[in-house]
């Protein structure tokens, strides 16, 4: 049986003798810059292993999986000579081959997702939509170039490449926030939370499609 947060939620599935399949993946995409390998479980409790040779990007993998529940592990080898960049984009382009994958036809799922995290003066909103329709609105205003060794421009580039292919809607709104930091570390707290709520099991429609149309 398929683990389900949601304790009402769990007994009613064991109620109905429904079993949800396993929602775990594993992707490798090696190229001429990088080799990096994800896998993901959306039914975990926040297990995080991410070693992608850019401290701050592991950092803030460590944020999706911490407060969205799914456990996570991220191994890259990049051309970190050169910069950052492309071990960056090709870990958010795995992720979101990773999170297409296990979550296959979307399945039962909420769909839907959305939070307002505040960090300090930082407030920034995300709002999800796994559509199958892959968008992405960043309205991050970052004050600095670089949050240590980190160019701020690449959180653009990462969620740019998870977006399109995990296949999602996502919309990204800073309400508030002077310091770079805590932009973006709220900014990966409220799309981890959204991620959360957009993947669970609802116990109504375990066994459809959440959409008029039958697909997505």
């Amino acid at each position: 049986m398929q683990k389900i947060n949601d304790n009402s939620s769990q007994e009613f599935l064991n109620s109905q003798n429904i079993i949800i399949q396993d929602r775990m993946a594993t992707v490798t995409r090696k190229t001429q810059e990088t080799s990096v390998q994800v896998t993901v479980n959306f039914d975990g409790t926040g297990i995080c292993k991410a070693a992608t040779g850019i401290p701050f990007l592991d950092h803030m993998l460590h944020q999706i999986s911490c407060h969205s529940l799914i456990d996570l592990d991220v191994q890259a080898q990049g051309d970190w000579e050169i910069d950052d960049h492309h071990t960056n984009e090709d870990v958010g382009i795995t992720l979101g081959q990773a999170i297409a994958k296990a979550l296959a036809r979307r399945t039962g799922i909420a769909r839907f997702g959305h939070f307002i995290a505040p960090l300090d003066e930082a407030l920034v909103q995300t709002v999800l939509d796994f559509s199958g329709r892959p968008h992405l609105s960043y309205g991050l205003r970052i004050p600095t170039q670089r949050i240590g060794d980190y160019d701020t421009q690449l959180v653009r580039e990462f969620f740019v490449a998870m977006v399109n292919h995990a296949q999602m809607t996502l919309h990204i709104l800073q309400l508030d926030g002077i310091n770079a930091h805590h932009i973006v570390e709220a900014t990966f707290k409220a799309f981890a939370y959204s991620m959360r709520m957009a993947v669970e099991i609802d116990p109504r429609r375990v066994s459809k499609i959440p959409s008029s149309k039958g697909v997505l």
